[in-house]
């Protein structure tokens, strides 16, 4: 059941952020592969904040930081 409520919140959280940064998602398994990375990503930020997270609502705000800084990383790349 974690690996069920993991994969919608990483697909969730991915969907979010690229409606926030391009104005649309990039399908189910991309969302859900940029919520995962973007999990870790805002795990890693939030850790050095020293802010925490807890519960589902936690989960995927953490996500979805996460999510939106990979994608503004990935477009910095691209445009370089």
């Amino acid at each position: 059941m974690n690996l069920i409520l993991f994969l919608i919140i990483g697909g969730v959280a991915g969907w979010l952020a690229g409606l926030i940064m391009k104005g649309r998602g990039f399908g189910v398994l991309a969302n859900i592969g940029i919520g995962i990375v973007g999990s870790l990503i805002g795990g890693f930020l939030f850790s050095l904040l020293g802010l925490s997270s807890h519960g589902t609502i936690g989960s995927l705000v953490t996500a979805t930081v996460g999510a939106i800084v990979l994608l503004w990383i990935v477009s910095a790349i691209k445009k370089a």
